[in-house]
């Protein structure tokens, strides 16, 4: 049987509640043993209950983490939250940060747990954020660096680093020019994005023939493109909405794989 939509919701809104309690050993236990934390996207994934207690005590613990909900998204036993981040950096430093959060989850136990989170959002454009507030930012700067170092090591920190690679400018333009062209019907423009042999998937596995998903997509509005690691977010607002995540090739000039969630 399908999983109920609202048991999945409850389990995936645990994670802010916890987060805004400062509650360590439940956001820690909402993960499966294996759970996996990829924040952002691109950046190297923490495994298992010790590294992910490690992410909380760099990331989670010291600020306060607002979750602004923009749509969410059931598919299967995945939910997609397209959410604008406000996170507290220190008493005068506020950040904005749009955000696509993926929860796949996992019944265990008789409960739904986290297998896997993926944050999509923008590390460089974060930094830029954070240090237009000019020496206010200062100490929370120092501090971060400091918790990096503290609870990730210096491999960790690296690993965070990370997420300072991918798609970028050239992967928005890409995905960009293929929102354009099949929101206006043009499906042969549309076409050209597209990597030889790309897959088009509705959620995670359910094919979906390139036509569909432009009849789909026909006449929508976009909104929110956000390139984290090798892969391009946007949201889709119109009867339904919707989130595309698009995975892109080196050097971000074609699309290898498309999956697009709506309900």
């Amino acid at each position: 049987m399908p999983a109920p939509r609202s048991a999945l919701l409850d389990a995936v809104d645990q994670s802010p509640r916890m987060a805004a309690d400062h509650d360590r050993a439940g956001w820690v236990g909402l993960f499966t043993a294996d759970g996996r934390v990829e924040d952002p996207v691109g950046s190297r994934p923490h495994i298992g209950p010790l590294q992910i207690g490690r992410f909380y005590d760099t990331f989670i613990a010291p600020r306060q983490i607002v979750f602004r909900h923009e749509a969410d998204i059931v598919s299967e036993t995945t939910v997609i939250r397209d959410v604008v981040l406000e996170v507290g950096m220190g008493p005068v430093v506020t950040m904005r940060i749009p955000a696509v959060l993926r929860y796949d989850l996992r019944e265990a136990a008789h409960e739904w747990r986290i297998e896997r989170l993926r944050a999509y959002w923008e590390l460089p454009a974060m930094v830029l954020q954070f240090t237009g507030n000019g020496l206010a930012a200062g100490p929370q700067a120092l501090e971060l660096g400091r918790a990096l170092i503290r609870n990730q090591g210096l491999h960790g920190s690296l690993g965070f680093a990370m997420g300072f690679q991918g798609a970028r400018f050239r992967g928005k333009r890409t995905v960009r020019a293929f929102l354009d062209a099949v929101v206006a019907g043009d499906q042969l423009r549309a076409w050209r994005s597209l990597g030889t042999g790309a897959l088009i998937t509705h959620g995670e596995r359910n094919p979906l023939k390139f036509g569909a998903l432009s009849d789909e997509l026909a006449g929508a509005a976009w909104t929110k493109l956000i390139a984290s690691g090798s892969s391009v977010t946007a949201s889709v607002r119109g009867p339904r909405p919707g989130v595309l995540i698009a995975d892109l090739g080196a050097g971000g000039g074609a699309i290898t794989r498309l999956r697009y969630f709506s309900e």
